[in-house]
């Protein structure tokens, strides 16, 4: 891990995170017609970069195929969403995971409840989905599950978190059985010590899975606003509301540069944490997150692209 050297108030030097210890790695998430607008990914994400492929609900599968077609073909590590209440079936699933395979060599994805409330068939949950096996017949080697460091108020009604930790940990105990590697990928958060806290109860519970953070892309901070309110982000809609009071930086885009030092500064103090790397969800534009990251990932991950 990298490090700076900055003088406390008695003179002594202290080291302090760079924040590219903690962006080297990370992953972006598109969608086929946000995709369908960059050229050429090479041009604008380090080589072997894993990127998400969004399934928003009415989305064809055969534009989905084709966008993970197109990034794999273009070297990159590809991840589509499976969200289980748009899937009416596990014969329909398994249809998509065999187009996946077999047109664009995918073997691995994120599940998803999915962000409609009524099931168009069978699946309710990823747990659901997982329950088929057909992850594991066919090979898949790595599976990311969702992760809400500021809870679920579409699973847990009353505000608490029972129902998404019940879920966890049956997911963990599933890590446990299965050959795919697991991660949880969260939902962008601004602030990183609702998230650390999560982290660190989360752990203390048994949970092993290593942590994605899901980070926003520099945007307007009321682009922010809106998507905070549309997905229930708790104390993450709180602070951008304070900084919406501030009047210099409402008329500044946003920049996640606070979220990832608060993030890079506790794994420096907790390196065993399972914060393990960044997602991004470009909502200001896939080019303006890309040259956020390269601008402050390492040398390295910037010579990537180069």
């Amino acid at each position: 891990m990298a490090w700076l050297n900055f003088a406390d108030k008695s003179g002594a030097e202290t080291p302090e995170p760079l924040l590219s210890d903690m962006i080297d790695g990370w992953s972006i998430e598109v969608m086929p017609r946000t995709s369908a607008k960059i050229d050429n990914f090479r041009a604008i994400l380090p080589q072997g970069t894993r990127v998400y492929i969004a399934h928003i609900d009415g989305t064809p599968i055969e534009d989905m195929v084709a966008t993970a077609r197109r990034l794999h073909a273009e070297g990159f590590s590809v991840m589509p969403h499976l969200p289980a209440r748009s899937i009416a079936s596990r014969h329909i699933l398994e249809d998509w995971l065999k187009r996946y395979q077999g047109e664009a060599d995918v073997k691995q994805a994120l599940l998803l409840g999915g962000g409609v409330t009524t099931p168009a068939g069978e699946f309710d949950s990823s747990i659901q989905m997982i329950e088929t096996g057909l992850f594991d017949k066919m090979g898949f080697t790595r599976l990311h599950i969702a992760g809400h460091p500021e809870g679920n108020k579409d699973i847990d009604r009353d505000g608490s978190n029972r129902l998404v930790d019940q879920a966890l940990l049956w997911k963990q105990d599933f890590s446990t059985r299965t050959d795919a590697k697991m991660a949880i990928a969260t939902q962008f958060a601004f602030d990183a010590k609702s998230v650390t806290a999560w982290a660190d109860r989360i752990q203390a519970a048994g949970v092993t899975i290593p942590i994605h953070v899901g980070i926003a892309g520099p945007t307007r901070l009321q682009t922010l606003i809106k998507f905070a309110i549309s997905c229930g982000v708790g104390p993450s809609l709180k602070v951008l509301q304070k900084r919406a009071m501030d009047l210099s930086k409402l008329l500044v885009p946003y920049e996640p540069t606070e979220v990832v030092a608060g993030l890079a500064e506790h794994k420096a103090a907790n390196p065993h944490s399972l914060i393990e790397q960044l997602h991004v969800f470009p909502l200001g534009g896939i080019n303006a997150a890309t040259e956020w990251m390269r601008k402050h990932g390492s040398i390295e991950a910037m010579a990537a692209v180069a």
